[in-house]
């Protein structure tokens, strides 16, 4: 498997890493056998970073991965998010608070079942808390040898100078992908001049790049899916057109779209480590083969054209609200 490092502190990790959300949260029913299964299958293949959240869940989905790492931990780069309140199982709000920050890593520490997060990440700003005093806290949080590395998700350029200089922040994940490319302007320079890598999230549109979409109709009830602007009937209708030149580019390949849409983001830089999700084997395997496709300058030029015709804002108005341009 290809290394990459994440920032300049000496985060290595696989070119691809896990992102494990979809086991246990968000995509509709999964199979938790076959999801231990699936981290197994990816540590085998190389795979050393995987992504889980306390909100994924909630806090299932740190359970899940503490399972599937028990007695494996060496080698393994765990990265797990913080950042909101909870009742009675919902999400009640975001909380940057220091205090918070405290809590939320003894709770992400005891389901994990390990004694140190390598990539501690605040999952959303608290535009409540100033970022100096959340990134200060989680810096106490290195000190004291709870966490390796912090992370920051979907801030700003301004915001993400403003971390770095309380404490060396080592990546920055944010969605980005064929069809959401909103970081290219702003922040995926600013975390380039700062020394800080990136981890695209999604970076296979929630599987609608992947062309397994066929409608999205037949998601099931409870899927996340069905609350985004870009899976509703008359924006997924057109969002196919982009599916389609994926399609033909993957044709000329012998690729599947999946493989050619990450092989299209792991071009975009040797700082970039996607996260593509999956809570299948098959699908694990298929992803990681996107590592042996290269894409020529015309593919690239082709592919890079398709952003502009995605319909549909990537989030509904309350979750775009806790989002940095």
């Amino acid at each position: 498997m290809q290394q990459r490092n994440l920032g300049t502190a000496g985060l290595t990790v696989s070119a691809v890493g896990l992102g494990c959300m979809g086991m246990s949260w968000a995509y509709g029913s999964a199979d938790a056998d076959e999801a231990l299964a699936t981290i197994e299958r990816a540590l085998e293949l190389g795979v050393t970073m995987l992504d889980t959240a306390e909100i994924y869940g909630p806090f299932t989905n740190e359970e899940l991965v503490g399972r599937a790492i028990r007695g494996r931990r060496d080698g393994v780069v765990i990265a797990t998010k913080f950042g909101f309140t909870f009742a009675e199982g919902s999400v009640t709000g975001v909380d940057g608070r220091p205090e918070n920050v405290r809590a939320a890593v003894e709770g992400s520490l005891q389901r994990l079942g390990i004694e140190t997060i390598d990539l501690f990440y605040q999952h959303r700003r608290d535009p409540k808390v100033p970022i100096e005093e959340t990134v200060g806290a989680m810096g106490e949080l290195v000190t004291a040898g709870k966490v390796r590395f912090l992370g920051l998700s979907e801030v700003g350029a301004q915001t993400l100078r403003r971390a770095n200089a309380v404490h060396p922040i080592s990546a920055l994940q944010s969605e980005y992908s064929l069809w959401e490319r909103g970081v290219e302007a702003e922040i995926l320079p600013a975390a380039r001049e700062l020394g800080i890598g990136f981890v695209p999230y999604s970076p296979l549109g929630r599987g609608f790049l992947t062309g397994a979409i066929a409608d999205t109709a037949d998601l099931e009830t409870d899927d996340f899916r069905r609350s985004l602007p870009r899976f509703t009937a008359e924006n997924a209708a057109l969002n196919g057109r982009i599916v389609e030149v994926v399609r033909d580019v993957a044709a000329r390949h012998g690729a599947t779209p999946a493989q050619v849409a990450l092989a299209w983001v792991l071009a975009q830089g040797d700082d970039l480590v996607p996260i593509p999700g999956t809570k299948r084997r098959r699908y694990l395997e298929e992803n990681l083969r996107a590592l042996e496709v290269r894409l020529s300058a015309d593919d690239r030029r082709e592919l890079g054209e398709l952003a502009q015709l995605a319909a549909g804002e990537r989030y509904a108005a309350s979750n775009a609200a806790l989002i940095e341009r």
